[in-house]
């Protein structure tokens, strides 16, 4: 008798904040919750501002229009930060990693 693996669904379900935290919800029934402050733009907005997010990049991604603020499960989930390691593009040496439309150096 086979064992029946349930398969992860990375979608952004919701998205909530507390006063030093952001959740989001997947639909999958699991929910990501990281400090506030690993994403400056959404730390210093207005409350107003946090709550006008929509889902985008196929369901994986969340979009702040009013921020101009992208986040992606996928980085959630491996604990990415905005702003920590990051160069701008082309300015590395030797190996570099490309997330986005942003460069990130190994250390």
């Amino acid at each position: 008798m086979g064992i029946l693996a349930l398969r992860a669904d990375e979608r952004v379900a919701n998205v909530t904040f507390s006063a030093d935290s952001l959740s989001v919800s997947l639909k999958d029934g699991r929910t990501i919750t990281v400090p506030l402050a690993w994403y400056p733009k959404l730390l210093h907005a207005s409350s107003p501002q946090r709550s006008n997010w929509k889902v985008a990049g196929g369901g994986y991604g969340i979009h702040w229009p009013d921020l101009d603020e992208d986040l992606n499960t996928e980085g959630l989930l491996r604990g990415d930060q905005d702003g920590v390691g990051l160069v701008v593009p082309g300015t590395c040496h030797g190996a570099a990693i490309l997330t986005g439309s942003v460069t990130v150096c190994p250390a």
